[in-house]
C-alpha cells in the first residue's frame, strides 16, 4: 500500500525509496528543470505496476486536456485486480483551479492510488493561498520535490556521474567540451551522453575522449569556448587568437553572445578571489568561492598570476560595455565578429 514519506526529498533518495517500492499517495513534483521531473515520473510509470496491469489501473492524462476535479475523481477510484492505481498528470501547470486536489489531499486520500502531478518550468506560486495548501498538504502526507536547474560548473559532475551510471567514463576536457557546448538543458545533454555511448566498443574501455565528443558531437576539440577561456586563463595569445579565428569562420562553434557568459563568470570569480583571506593558498580561495575543493580553484590561482586586481576590474568593465554594443546600444555596425576581437584583444593586452 502507500504510505506516508518525508519530504524535501533529494532525487536520490526518492529514487532509491521508489526502487525499494516504498510509495506515497501524492508526489508534487514542481520546478525549473524537466529532467528529474520526467525521470521520477517514467520511473512510476514503467515500474510501479505490472505490463498487464497497466490497462485497467495506470492513467495519464495532461493539465491542457483535464482539470483538477477529473483528476480528484480518478484519484479516488480504486484498483482493478492489483494493489495499486497510477495516476500521472503530465504539464500540471495548466490546471487551471487546483481547489478539488487540495480537498481530495485533505480528506485522507486513496491509499491505494499513486497520484504523481508534474508540473514543469516553474514552483507552484506559494503566495497564492490554494497553492500553499496544497503544498502544506502533500508535504505532510506525500511528498514535494523541487527541480532546480543545474549550475553550469556542476554539469561535469553530472555527466561523470551520468556515464559512472552507464558504466563508462569520461576525460575531463571531454566532459568540459560537452558542458559548454549543450549547456544545463539535462533532457538535451543525457540524449548527446547516450549517442555517445553508442560509438563506444562494446568490449574493452569504455572511456570517452575528446576526440569523440568531437566526432559524434560535433565540436572541435581545439577550437572550442573551453579551450578559449583556457587560453585566456594562462594568457596564451598565439592560441587564443587562432580560436578567435575559427569562430569567426565557424560561427556556430562560438560567437561574442555565447562567450560573453562565460568570461564574465570566471573574471566575476577572479575579481572575487582577492578578497580571499588567504589567495595564496588553494583550499581556501576555494573555500571563499564556494568550489569543492583546492584542485577547483587552481584556475583562479593562476588568472591572479597573470591578472591585476585593476586589470580585472578593467576586464569586467569591458564586458558589460560589449554586451551593450552586442545588444546595438550606442553600436551602428560594428558585427559581433568585430566585437569579439576587440574584447579578447583588450583583455590579453
Amino acid at each position: 500500500m502507500a504510505t506516508k514519506r518525508t519530504t524535501g526529498t533529494s532525487f536520490d533518495s526518492l529514487m532509491s525509496d521508489l526502487r525499494a517500492r516504498k510509495f506515497a499517495p501524492i508526489y508534487l513534483l514542481m520546478g525549473e528543470e524537466p529532467y528529474y521531473i520526467d525521470q521520477i515520473a517514467d520511473y512510476i510509470a514503467d515500474h510501479v505496476l505490472g505490463e498487464t496491469e497497466r490497462d485497467f489501473n495506470q492513467t495519464i492524462v495532461f493539465g491542457s486536456d483535464t482539470t483538477a476535479a477529473q483528476v480528484a475523481d480518478m484519484a479516488r477510484r480504486f484498483p482493478m485486480m492489483a494493489e495499486h492505481q497510477v495516476v500521472i498528470v503530465k504539464e500540471a501547470q495548466n490546471l487551471k483551479n487546483l481547489e478539488p486536489l487540495v480537498a481530495y489531499a485533505e480528506k485522507q486520500p486513496t491509499n491505494s492510488t499513486i497520484l504523481v502531478l508534474c508540473h514543469k518550468n516553474a514552483s507552484l506560486d506559494r503566495r497564492k493561498k490554494v497553492n500553499s495548501s496544497l503544498i502544506a498538504i502533500v508535504e505532510r502526507i506525500g511528498v514535494v520535490f523541487e527541480s532546480k536547474k543545474k549550475d553550469e560548473r556542476d554539469l561535469p559532475t553530472f555527466i561523470e556521474a551520468y556515464l559512472k551510471k552507464k558504466g563508462a567514463e569520461i576525460d575531463y576536457k571531454a566532459s568540459q567540451m560537452m558542458a559548454d557546448h549543450i549547456g544545463a538543458d539535462l533532457s538535451r545533454l543525457s540524449s548527446e551522453l547516450d549517442k555517445v555511448l553508442i560509438s563506444l566498443p562494446e568490449n574493452g574501455e569504455k572511456k570517452v575522449t575528446p576526440e569523440i565528443v568531437e566526432r559524434e558531437i560535433g565540436v572541435s576539440k581545439e577550437f572550442n569556448r573551453v579551450e578559449l577561456r583556457a587560453a585566456i586563463i594562462n594568457r596564451n595569445v598565439f592560441k587564443a587568437n587562432q580560436i578567435v579565428k575559427y569562430f569567426d569562420k565557424n560561427q556556430k562553434a562560438g560567437s561574442v553572445y555565447s562567450v560573453l557568459p562565460l568570461l564574465f563568470n570566471y573574471f566575476q570569480n577572479l575579481m572575487l578571489a582577492y578578497y580571499a583571506p588567504n589567495r595564496s593558498n588553494e583550499n581556501a580561495v576555494a573555500q571563499h568561492l564556494g568550489l569543492k575543493s583546492g584542485w577547483a580553484a587552481r584556475e583562479y590561482m593562476t588568472g591572479m598570476r597573470n591578472y591585476s586586481g585593476m586589470k580585472t576590474l578593467q576586464i569586467i568593465s569591458k564586458m558589460r560595455e560589449i554586451d551593450a554594443k552586442s545588444k546595438g546600444i550606442e553600436n551602428p555596425n560594428t558585427d559581433s565578429g568585430e566585437l569579439m576581437k576587440e574584447l579578447i584583444f583588450f583583455i590579453l593586452h
